[in-house]
């Protein structure tokens, strides 16, 4: 064990230590998209609890479970109306019960998501807020006046000029009350006001509610955007919220769009407020901090720097165990946001993930991921799904992410190598953010074909497509017509093809995760980027006592790399542990190493991806 663990009698993946999670893998289950069990084309509990061997074979340590509580769905589940239920849609609350208690029987935890910057505009808490000026509840959200001079209700009538992640303005016209009221997202997503203490109760008595049925914790959406910038207090008592800048440019933290010729670019005025690391610290007092060690904190931070992670993880100030940060999944993405979809070259992709490996080396925690059910699926954007590379693709991908230091997140379907689902028309789609988006561009006189091309690229459906079972008809997800189109691979990119492949996808995240389950130099270790300016090789090193890792691996189509090998050459007499490709060996050393191959407690050891054989190729615009 290094000098340096805090924990040195305890086993590396135990509970007993508060940062069991270093050795834990993710898997997030969309509900609605894993499998339906009763025909209606909508993934729900029952289809999840049908499929609990599939995680235990992968070896994952948590699920991640992607909103089932009540909700009319406009954000399918991040628009919630009852903390406290299931949705109907996805089953029952005893259902939700039995799925803990299975897990747990099977040494798995339950992490819930969960969506406290806003409710549904359904919530029982917002039917009150809205019902009256005066009611207890008004202050609960949002609320003020029409901008003065300006008919209610208008275009430029807003209390600001803040404009919505999902496209239009932030705020929406009541006309019971006669106010507006703040949504950074959908209409139906009014904010909570975070600055009022009685939310602040409200939320945390609703999450030691979970906590005490049995769940392991939360993955809190947007979770660094409770606090918002404010300004003195107002003639009408409330405090006042200030405008931005028109026609400037787009602020690049924020992962949303929004339209900076008609509105203010909102990421000043919501991304990690002046309150925000108050409230989390208040939170972990009031909901965690007498809890027994097992529990999961993790915060989805967009626009987060590293030098921001390292105050929401620092374990001395009690907010989250990691973060959830956006970085590298914006690097395709152009001045004018998301849909401006931007070449992405295999060097930058190393530069980022290498930078916050580097920021967070001595404090802090974060997330490895790569896709999830809000971005494409990763070996279509990362990688390259032609048919000729997608397997060795999704291969070399899950490799490089699941040998950094942190905590590896797997999205349903990435183990099978799941690609994007080559949507072409509009009707395919579902996702509130693609429709509304295609909306507001295609009546600003962008040619829909464009637009199309790029949610085609990057929009949240593909990760959504129903998880391909088996090459049954209905793909093993329902028995019924699904809620989205099936994926277009399902009949040979499937799970039933690949569980007793031994050279498949599936496989490799197997052998990936036990390996980090196995060897304390995966989740412990310090990181060391080799080879730094390759544009086509990803190479560290891993060190942890006295045992190393040299992980290599080719990252792009390129069938004839021939790098210089001369920074690995102490390398030569590794033990390879894992590699791609069926009977793949590391390459003949350049030189013979310096000093004892043997001199180490554990032989230095290596994760190979062949450096001749095709692997992925970045995204390209």
């Amino acid at each position: 064990m290094s000098p340096a663990d805090p924990h040195p009698d305890v086993r590396p993946d135990s509970v007993a230590r508060r940062d069991w999670w270093k050795s834990a893998v993710v898997y997030q289950v969309y509900p609605r998209s894993f499998a339906d069990s009763d025909g209606d084309g909508v993934g729900d509990l029952g289809g999840i609890l049908d499929h609990l061997d599939h995680l235990e074979l992968l070896g994952v340590d948590v699920v991640w479970l992607s909103p089932v509580y009540r909700s009319p769905m406009v954000d399918n589940g991040y628009d919630i109306s009852d903390y406290h239920d299931v949705d109907p849609l996805f089953g029952t609350l005893e259902q939700l019960e039995e799925l803990i208690a299975q897990l747990h029987a099977r040494d798995m935890k339950l992490v819930m998501d969960l969506v406290v910057n806003h409710t549904s505009s359904a919530h029982a808490w917002f039917a009150e807020s809205r019902s009256s000026t005066d009611n207890p509840k008004r202050d609960w959200y949002w609320w003020r006046s029409p901008r003065p001079g300006h008919e209610p209700g208008s275009p430029g009538s807003e209390p600001t000029n803040w404009g919505s992640a999902f496209s239009g303005p932030a705020w929406t016209y009541d006309d019971h009350t006669g106010e507006y009221y703040l949504h950074v997202f959908a209409p139906d997503q009014p904010d909570l006001n975070w600055e009022n203490p009685e939310v602040r109760q409200a939320v945390y008595a609703m999450m030691r509610d979970w906590l005490d049925r049995g769940v392991d914790g939360f993955r809190m959406d947007v979770i660094n955007v409770i606090s918002k910038v404010v300004g003195p207090v107002g003639d009408d008592g409330r405090v006042t919220l200030p405008d931005g800048v028109l026609g400037g440019e787009r602020d690049p933290r924020w992962p949303g769009v929004v339209d900076t010729v008609s509105f203010a670019d909102t990421p000043a005025f919501v991304l990690n407020g002046p309150r925000v690391h108050e409230f989390l610290q208040e939170m972990h007092r009031e909901v965690f901090t007498d809890r027994p060690p097992g529990l999961l904190i993790v915060g989805e931070t967009p626009g987060c720097s590293v030098g921001e992670a390292v105050l929401y993880t620092d374990p001395s100030r009690g907010e989250l165990d990691m973060v959830f940060q956006f970085e590298h999944v914006d690097l395709d993405s152009g001045p004018k946001g998301k849909w401006d979809v931007l070449r992405m070259t295999m060097l930058q992709l190393k530069q980022s993930l290498g930078r916050w490996q580097d920021g967070l080396a001595e404090v802090g925690w974060n997330s490895l991921y790569l896709g999830n059910h809000d971005q494409p699926r990763c070996v279509s954007r990362f990688g390259s799904d032609a048919p000729e590379h997608r397997e060795q693709s999704a291969k070399a991908l899950a490799t490089v992410l699941h040998m950094h230091r942190g905590t590896p997140y797997v999205y349903q379907g990435d183990e099978l190598g799941t690609s994007n689902a080559g949507f072409t028309r509009l009707e395919q789609l579902r996702d509130v953010e693609s429709l509304n988006h295609y909306a507001t561009a295609v009546a600003r006189g962008e040619d829909p074909a464009d637009v199309l091309r790029a949610l085609a690229y990057k929009g949240r459906d593909n990760a959504r497509v129903p998880m391909s079972w088996d090459a049954s008809p209905g793909a093993g997800f329902t028995t019924g017509t699904p809620w989205l189109d099936l994926h277009p691979l399902s009949g040979s990119v499937n799970a039933a093809a690949q569980v007793e492949d031994p050279n498949s996808a599936f496989s490799h995240y197997r052998r990936l995760i036990a390996l980090r389950h196995a060897e304390p130099c995966v989740a412990h270790g310090t990181f060391r980027m080799l080879l730094a300016d390759h544009e086509q090789l990803y190479c560290f090193e891993r060190s942890f006592g006295d045992t190393r890792l040299l992980v290599v691996a080719n990252l792009s189509s390129a069938a004839d790399v021939v790098p210089d090998l001369s920074e690995l050459a102490a390398w030569s007499s590794a033990e390879p542990l894992i590699a791609s490709v069926p009977g793949s060996s590391p390459p003949p050393p350049t030189r013979s190493p310096p000093g004892s191959p043997g001199s180490s407690v554990w032989p230095d050891r290596a994760v190979w991806e062949p450096l001749w054989a095709p692997s992925a190729r970045p995204s390209r615009r």
